[in-house]
């Protein structure tokens, strides 16, 4: 039973809730923290000092990007030539492989967010003589690849004491170790910049280290003059309202469409150039790219919801023509819809590729490692993970996951962001305040909700290019009027009608007037 709340009780639960997180960038760790950080770092300034050849291999998704851009940084500012690659989804799969390191005519290799799960490529290293340096943040698997230096912060035998941080943050601390070895001079804090926008779309615990080192981010972005964020400014949404949430919505899917649908080079070069015409240019591309992506999400989403029945514990679901690069967002949305871990699989040749998200608190990670045996793939973390199998063993594998998760996982979950009853006449631009306060928010630190009875909607409209959300007017017992939006909406409300409200509060600014809005997460 929810309570209602007053400013100062809004305010002292979220203080709460925080206490002990307010660190700053002076408390931040050192580098050499991390097992293999000096060993790694020294191998880097000798390749330099040497000349020798030294190639950087990435990932397609904001983390794997933005980890790569960090790096490319760090050898621009020494002007070493450096050669990278970012794996096609499609053509390379996955990080570093056999065929990758085959492909590559260098003495060292660096990962930045993957290669701590490839055995192969790791053996091919070897064999070729060519130091591998991993730099990586997933779950460590029990047989680790044989490199030069493993950079991960989830090792056993790892000092580093924040265990949840993203490749970007790895390749942060890597940048800054190898650039101090070197006594070069390189600006930490514009690199947080984007190293911010990982943490986001990585889905990090936006407390301790991962809290810090957003906030720092996020401000030098806001006045930063580099092409990317300019280009960015451009858009309405980035230029009145700059935060996580922005990230999150708006400019993580930009970015992780061109690996989703076709080369996540090209984000890499729009977060890289120094030429704001080609910024505005790449940004165009990727606004395309992600309307394409947004249609085809939207075709197997509504195919990958058929499949499920309601009885499932685990939605496990494949398509022969679905493309590997929308799975990971279909499974989130399958998994909300139906309050069940879900996978999502792309089918074809005989071999199924996908991805999993998790619903409340299952430990997804640890879940579909019942059925690691039957992969060819698998890795990832405890809300999302990557697989791929033989898909004759799809029946067996959608059984094991069902009866696991009916084991394991629970459908009863409580959402921990409702704070209480608010009143739509208690809000105001000095609760608005108070939340920002607390900013950013995120996983770890989720935006406060709030519950409201007996409100009567008093306008309701169908908004958007495809006319899936729904903006409505709300009215309560004190005639308090307040506008709100619910996005992607599931329900078909009249005027009149007196509903029971979950949402959440903001403000948006537009012509240069500030304007308080309620995000509806659920109407009753």
């Amino acid at each position: 039973m929810y309570k209602k709340l007053s400013k100062a009780d809004i305010y002292s639960a979220l203080y709460n809730r925080q206490r002990g997180e307010f660190l700053t960038l002076k408390e931040l760790p050192y580098p050499q923290t991390f097992k293999d950080m000096n060993r790694a770092v020294k191998r880097v300034v000798e390749a330099i000092k040497a000349g020798e050849k030294i190639a950087l291999i990435g990932d397609y998704d904001v983390d794997g990007v933005v980890s790569t851009t960090v790096i490319r940084e760090l050898f621009k500012s020494i002007e070493y030539d450096l050669e990278w690659k970012i794996p096609n989804r499609f053509r390379d799969g996955y990080g570093i492989s056999k065929k990758i390191v085959e492909n590559l005519d260098v003495d060292l290799i660096i990962t930045v967010d993957n290669g701590i799960a490839a055995l192969e490529a790791a053996e091919v290293c070897k064999d070729r003589g060519i130091d591998l340096i991993i730099t990586d943040h997933h779950t460590v698997p029990p047989i680790k690849p044989e490199a030069f230096a493993i950079i991960n912060q989830k090792q056993s035998d790892c000092k580093f004491i924040y265990k949840e941080i993203c490749g970007a943050q790895i390749a942060w601390y890597f940048s800054v170790a190898i650039a101090k070895e070197l006594d070069i001079s390189l600006n930490s804090k514009e690199l947080l910049g984007i190293v911010s926008l990982a943490i986001v779309a990585d889905i990090m615990p936006l407390n301790g280290i991962n809290r810090v080192m957003l906030i720092a981010g996020i401000e030098y972005l806001k006045r930063s003059k580099a092409p990317f964020i300019q280009a960015l400014k451009d858009v309405e949404i980035v230029k009145s309202n700059f935060n996580s949430e922005t990230i999150a919505f708006y400019i993580a899917p930009l970015l992780n469409s061109s690996g989703r649908l076709k080369e996540a080079s090209i984000a890499s070069n729009f977060l890289f150039t120094s030429s704001l015409d080609e910024a505005r240019s790449i940004l165009d591309e990727l606004k395309s790219l992600n309307q394409e992506r947004k249609n085809i999400e939207k075709d197997i989403t509504r195919e990958a919801i058929k499949q499920v029945s309601t009885s499932d514990s685990f939605a496990l679901v494949w398509g022969s023509k679905w493309s590997e690069g929308v799975v990971g967002i279909v499974a989130s949305k399958v998994s909300e819809h139906f309050k069940v871990p879900a996978i999502v699989l792309s089918c074809k040749d005989g071999v199924c590729k996908g991805s999993g998200r998790s619903y409340g608190d299952c430990d997804l990670y640890n879940l579909v490692s019942k059925i690691k045996d039957y992969c060819l793939k698998f890795g990832g973390h405890k809300s999302a993970i990557g697989l791929s199998f033989e898909k004759d063993k799809l029946p067996i594998i959608k059984s094991i996951l069902n009866i696991e998760a009916d084991r394991v996982c629970t459908k009863e979950f409580t959402d921990n962001s409702i704070l209480g009853i608010l009143s739509l006449r208690d809000i105001d631009f000095e609760l608005i305040e108070i939340l920002e306060k607390f900013e950013p928010y995120g996983e770890g630190n989720l935006k406060p909700k709030f519950i409201v009875t007996d409100v009567e909607i008093i306008d309701s409209a169908e908004v958007g290019v495809t006319k899936e959300h729904r903006r409505y007017k709300f009215k309560d017992s004190s005639g308090k009027i307040l506008s709100a939006i619910e996005f992607r909406s599931k329900h078909r409300f009249n005027r009149g009608d007196r509903v029971e409200l979950t949402y959440s509060v903001g403000k948006n600014e537009y012509n240069g007037n500030i304007y308080i809005n309620l995000y509806v997460e659920d109407i009753k």
